[in-house]
């Protein structure tokens, strides 16, 4: 009888609330059926054995009322491989929350922040569901408008990581501008950002345990404390844009692919960029020095990151291509790119790229030429044809055994072709043929994909290994998948059947490992 009259006075008091102010959220799901397949190692881990199923979801609600706005969102996770994709994730809570006031230009957040400095260097706090990345800042955080031009921003807490908390404190600050110079042709945003980490004592206990069983004369004295600062500028004049980062961190104990150092650290990048009506040219450069952002050495992997480093490849959404895309070093990288895109119709773009990325001791680690155009004919046709040579360090981006595996050189052309039946409806295909004696050897693939304006979508893949590389596999094998969606409103509902190759997957220039995977898959987006 209480709760019943309680649940009726909140309910009440809720639709009072809600009535005066604005909820919003969204919710997804993924849920995982797992088929083992020995051939293409899809086994010998408990979701194949005997596990067989897993899923994941989240819902976020926003709810705002006078000023304030308030955020929070419900994670589940039954067997889920997104951690690990080789052992199951069980657990359930509250995987964020969040207030936050403006009260006259000073706007105040508590909860689990997302933010950052910079381009990132020397903190970003974000979420990547892809990789079950959610890197919130837990604790406080303030921002003051000074005037219309400068404001400066506060915050300290934890990261977050899953449910819980790492142990070590993050503080920082950072104060940033918008100006326009010379009657506002020309437009600079400057910013200045500092951060502090400071170890718990448990984390500094094993960091101690760690250096005394390590040979004497490699040994050190640890601090507790690491600092950083960051300085960056965006310039803005008519076409030209640059944009300028450097950065800097002081010494203090980094593992270095399992070998524990004392070295402070160094962070530049900059791109500048030239865009006319029928040409454009971009230009992007980045150094880094063991520059490694953890709440403490003893994490490793993905786990313990409160930074992000800007990206010089970029990102290619073609499957074989996709493979091989190399991520950031923070310990030793020196990089740079060259794209430009020509227009010389409404009808047709050319875009020649390079890039070229090494380590500090000049170490080859990627190169790419990249070549493609596309042609628009009228609302009908749409022809996207192009290739790509490249080099990957497979041996240091996979931290493999360079005998084993030697530098990956492919060339990969690539065709994609869309046909509009109607208004309504639409064909697409993909074709690409990757030519390499590396790794698995060479690949071809083959998209067919039909969709239906707004509400449905169908496609078929295969992935074959056409002419396989008997060091690694034993024999050619097709990779096929069969993929359906439906979209209704805000509703969006997936449904795949997939043989997938293990291999790194990208999301965001973070990059992981994951194994096969065979089995089906269904997923569920909307949002109110």
């Amino acid at each position: 009888m209480r709760v019943t009259l309680l649940l009726s006075v909140f309910l009440l008091v809720t639709k009072v609330s809600f009535s005066q102010g604005s909820l919003s959220g969204n919710f997804k799901a993924n849920i995982n059926f797992f088929e083992r397949d020995s051939s293409i190692k899809a086994d010998n881990n408990p979701l194949y054995d005997h596990l067989l199923s897993g899923g994941e979801g989240w819902l976020n609600l926003s709810y705002s009322y006078k000023g304030f706005t308030g955020n929070v969102r419900f994670d589940a996770f039954n067997n889920s491989n997104l951690q690990n994709p080789t052992t199951a994730l069980t657990g359930a809570g509250l995987g964020m929350f969040s207030l936050k006031k403006e009260i006259q230009g000073l706007t105040v957040t508590v909860g689990h922040v997302y933010d950052q400095i910079g381009s990132g260097f020397i903190f970003r706090a974000y979420e990547d569901r892809g990789l079950l990345i959610d890197q919130a800042l837990f604790g406080l955080h303030l921002k003051y408008t000074l005037n219309k031009h400068l404001w400066v921003k506060a915050f300290t807490g934890q990261s977050k990581f899953l449910f819980d908390r790492y142990k070590p404190i993050l503080k920082g600050a950072v104060i940033e501008g918008n100006y326009g110079l010379r009657k506002e042709k020309i437009h600079i945003t400057p910013g200045i950002g500092i951060t502090n980490r400071t170890m718990d004592e448990e984390s500094m206990s094993k960091v101690i345990s760690t250096i005394n069983s390590m040979p004497e004369k490699d040994r050190f004295v640890p601090t507790y404390n690491n600092y950083a600062a960051t300085v960056y500028n965006t310039l803005s004049w008519g076409d030209f844009t640059w944009y300028a980062e450097g950065a800097a961190k002081s010494k203090e104990t980094i593992n270095n692919n399992g070998i524990f150092e004392n070295k402070e650290g160094y962070a530049g990048y900059t791109t500048l960029g030239l865009a006319k009506a029928k040409f454009g040219i971009n230009a992007s450069g980045k150094y880094t020095s063991y520059f490694v952002m953890r709440t403490s050495p003893n994490e490793i992997l993905i786990r313990g990151i409160y930074n992000w480093q800007p990206i010089i490849a970029q990102i290619r959404t073609q499957r074989l291509i996709g493979r091989y895309t190399p991520p950031s070093q923070d310990i030793s990288e020196y990089s740079g790119i060259l794209n430009t895109y020509i227009t010389p119709s409404e009808k047709l773009t050319f875009n020649v790229s390079y890039t070229h990325i090494n380590r500090l001791d000049n170490e080859k680690l990627y190169r790419e030429l990249w070549v493609d155009g596309e042609y628009h004919s009228g609302e009908t046709w749409t022809i996207h044809l192009g290739a790509q040579y490249m080099v990957y360090n497979q041996a240091v981006y996979q931290q493999k055994l360079k005998a084993d595996y030697p530098d990956i050189h492919a060339i990969t052309p690539f065709a994609e072709i869309v046909y509009k039946l109607n208004a309504k409806k639409s064909l697409r295909t993909e074709i690409q043929y990757m030519s390499t004696k590396q790794d698995y050897g060479s690949w071809a693939f083959l998209l067919l994909e039909y969709n239906i304006v707004p509400g449905w979508s169908f496609a078929l893949t295969d992935m074959y290994n056409i002419q396989p590389n008997k060091t690694h596999v034993k024999e050619a094998k097709h990779y096929p998948n069969a993929f359906v969606a439906y979209t209704k409103g805000p509703h969006r509902i997936t449904a795949q059947y997939v043989k997938q190759v293990d291999g790194i997957n990208c999301t965001g220039g973070v990059c992981r490992y994951e194994p096969a995977f065979s089995g089906f898959k269904l997923g569920l987006t909307t949002s109110f």
